[in-house]
């Protein structure tokens, strides 16, 4: 299973929010920010402060997807 921001770049969009607003308000670093923009894993801390920044629960920016690769 691997996460997918979908629903946080939704969220951000319903309120107006550009991927840059999110930076500053929340305090990320640049690296987490571009983890996030590739889909790749974030730390629950960075999740968290985007939780408090947006005003919302874990489960409103993101959800785990399969990820299509095949387990032996």
């Amino acid at each position: 299973m691997k996460a997918s921001y979908k629903k946080l770049w939704k969220l951000l969009v319903d309120k107006e929010m550009s991927k840059g607003d999110l930076h500053k308000a929340s305090g990320l670093s640049s690296s987490t920010m571009t983890k996030l923009r590739k889909g790749e894993d974030v730390s629950m801390e960075a999740l968290r402060k985007i939780c408090i920044c947006l005003d919302c629960n874990i489960g409103d920016i993101v959800e785990f997807v399969p990820d299509n690769t095949t387990q032996s």
